[in-house]
C-alpha cells in the first residue's frame, strides 16, 4: 500500500487511488513502443517512483536490465493514478510505452481495457510466482502482470508498553487473545491500538485482514462474518481501545501516533521496518490473528511489470529479457532491498532475502499468507466495492449506524455500482 523511499522515509505509496497531479522525471515523456525508438534501440518504460531520479539505485537497475537486453532503456516516472491515466490515453492513441510498473490494482483496469499483452502471448513463465500474489494480475483466467515484490500489513508493537502491561505478543492467537491484551493495556494506563479507518482506499486496505480474517468476502459485505469484523472495530473506538483518529487517519498519521511511544500496537506495513527500528523505544512486530485462530489474509502492496499491447510484435523479444531480467531471484531480492523491503514474489527470492535478512520472517510469512485486493475475478469491480465498503466503516465508527445496518447499506451501494 505505501513504500518507503531511497531514504526510508514514507511515502503515499501503491494502492491509494486518489486524485493527484501529474508528476515526472522526464520533462515530455516519449511515449509508444516502434514509433519512439530511438536510434541504438530504446526502450520505453514507466513507473510511479518519480522520488527516483536518473542517479537512483532504481533507475541504474532498469538501466541494467536495458543493456542486458541489448537496448537502451528511456524511463518516465508519474505519480501513481497519473501513471494509470496516462497509460490509459496512451493506449487510446495507439502510442503506449514498452513496458508499465503499475500498481497492482490497476492492472485490471488496463487489462479490461484490452491494453496488455498476456504473459502467455510473451512467452513469459509465471508458475514461479506465488500463487496468492500474482492473482492481482489476473483477469477471466488470463496472467497480464508479474509481481516484482509485495509488501503488506502486521501489528507492530511497543515492547516496553506490553512489558509493563504483562502482555507475552507470543499470546496473540486469535481476536479473543488480541482483545484482551489490549485491555490489559488500558489497564495499565496506556493506548491499546491505533488504526487507519479513513474514509478513502487506505480504510479498506486496514479493514480486509480483519474482515477476510473473519471469513467475509467482498462479494457480501454485509455477511455475518463482515458485521463480526465491523464490531470488533467499532468496539475498540466505543470502548476506548482505539483512538477516535482512527476515523480520520491515514496510515502515515497512524504512524505518527505509534511514534510518539504511547501506543501498544499500531496496524501498518513492510515499508515502515526501518522506521521502527529507529524508534525512541523498542519494537515488534505479530501477524494480525484471524478472528478463530491462525493468520488472517492481509492485502498485498505493490507493483506489476505489464507489458502494452504494440503493433510492432516483434518487439516483444526483446522485453521479454527485460521483464526476466528484472524478475530473477537475485533480481527480486536487489528490488526488495532497493525499496526498503519489498518482499519477493517467488519462493526462491524470499528464501534469498531471509539468508541477506533473517528478521524479515514474520513479513516473509505474512505476504506468503496474503491476498490480492482484485483476485477472485474481482477485477474493475474492487474499486467500487471497496468505496462502499471504507463508506459502511465510517458510518459504524462515527457512530451514525450500527455495524450491521452501515454494512447492509454497502452491500446495496456495491451491488448498484457494480450492477450485480
Amino acid at each position: 500500500m505505501n513504500r518507503p523511499s531511497m531514504s526510508r522515509a514514507t511515502v503515499l505509496g501503491t494502492a491509494v487511488l486518489a486524485a493527484s497531479t501529474l508528476a515526472a522525471c522526464a520533462s515530455a515523456p516519449p511515449q509508444g513502443g516502434a514509433d519512439s525508438a530511438a536510434p541504438g534501440g530504446a526502450y520505453t518504460w514507466w513507473d510511479p517512483y518519480p522520488q527516483h531520479d536518473a542517479s537512483s539505485a532504481w533507475a541504474k537497475r532498469v538501466n541494467s536490465c536495458g543493456q542486458q537486453a541489448g537496448v537502451t532503456i528511456e524511463r518516465t516516472a508519474y505519480d501513481t493514478t497519473a501513471l494509470t491515466n496516462q497509460a490509459l490515453l496512451a493506449g487510446q492513441e495507439g502510442n503506449p510505452p514498452d513496458v508499465i510498473l503499475l500498481d497492482n490494482p490497476a492492472v485490471s483496469t488496463l487489462a479490461d481495457a484490452g491494453m496488455l499483452t498476456t504473459m502467455d502471448e510473451l512467452g513469459l513463465e509465471t508458475a514461479r510466482f506465488d500463487k496468492n500474489l500474482i492473482a492481482a494480475g489476473e483477469l477471466d483466467g488470463k496472467t497480464y502482470g508479474i509481481p516484482i515484490g509485495a509488501n503488506t500489513l502486521a501489528l507492530y508493537y511497543n515492547k516496553k508498553i506490553l512489558d509493563d502491561a504483562g502482555v507475552d505478543p507470543a499470546s496473540i492467537k486469535d481476536w479473543a487473545s488480541l482483545d484482551a491484551a489490549l485491555k490489559k493495556i488500558k489497564a495499565a494506563g496506556k493506548k491499546p491500538i491505533t488504526f487507519a479507518g479513513i474514509g478513502t482506499e487506505e480504510g479498506s486496505f486496514q479493514f480486509l485482514p480483519w474482515f477476510w480474517g473473519a471469513g467475509a468476502q467482498l462479494t457480501k459485505l454485509d455477511s455475518p462474518e463482515a458485521v463480526a469484523a465491523l464490531e470488533l472495530w467499532n468496539s475498540w473506538v466505543k470502548d476506548g481501545i482505539a483512538p477516535n483518529s482512527v476515523l480520520s487517519n491515514s496510515q502515515n498519521t497512524t504512524w505518527e501516533e505509534f511514534l510518539t511511544g504511547e501506543f501498544g500496537f499500531a496496524e501498518n506495513g513492510t515499508w515502515q521496518i526501518n522506521s521502527a527500528a529507529e524508534a525512541g523505544f523498542p519494537t515488534g512486530v505479530v501477524q494480525i490473528p484471524g478472528k478463530d485462530g491462525g493468520v488472517a489474509p492481509t492485502p498485498t502492496g505493490g507493483e506489476f511489470i505489464t507489458v502494452p499491447a504494440q503493433k510492432d510484435t516483434g518487439r516483444y523479444d526483446v522485453t521479454k529479457k527485460i521483464l526476466e531480467c528484472m524478475t530473477t531471484p537475485e533480481g527480486l531480492v536487489e528490488t526488495g532491498t532497493t525499496f526498503a523491503y519489498y518482499i519477493p514474489s517467488t519462493a526462491e527470492g524470499q528464501e534469498q532475502i531471509l539468508g541477506k535478512e533473517p528478521e524479515l520472517k514474520p513479513w516473509v510469512d505474512a505476504v506468503r499468507s496474503a491476498k490480492g485486493r482484485t483476485s477472485d475475478n474481482l477485477g474493475t469491480k474492487y474499486p467500487k466495492i471497496s468505496e462502499a465498503l471504507w463508506t459502511g466503516v465510517q458510518k459504524a465508527l462515527s457512530g451514525s449506524a450500527s455495524p450491521a445496518d452501515a454494512l447492509k447499506d454497502a452491500q446495496a451501494k456495491a451491488q448498484q455500482a457494480t450492477g450485480e
